[in-house]
């Protein structure tokens, strides 16, 4: 039962961390998804979308609040 307490914890704070992100989702700056590397093509009855440059930022700052919680 010992080892059972901090993955309980880091569960936790990850749905607390999921259910802010879709309660304050609208109100996310509009940029986010629209960087300039972000790719979006739009045709007659085509669009697409590929946030390329919005990914690696987020998984940058992803990697840094995980290296930091690893030290």
């Amino acid at each position: 039962m010992n080892g059972l307490g901090r993955p309980l914890i880091i569960m936790g704070l990850l749905l607390v961390a999921i259910g802010l992100l879709l309660t304050f989702a609208p109100k996310l700056p509009t940029w986010l998804g629209r960087l300039p590397g972000d790719i979006s093509i739009k045709r007659e009855n085509f669009s697409f979308h590929f946030p390329i440059v919005t990914c690696l930022i987020i998984s940058a700052i992803l990697s840094l609040i995980m290296w930091l919680f690893r030290r």
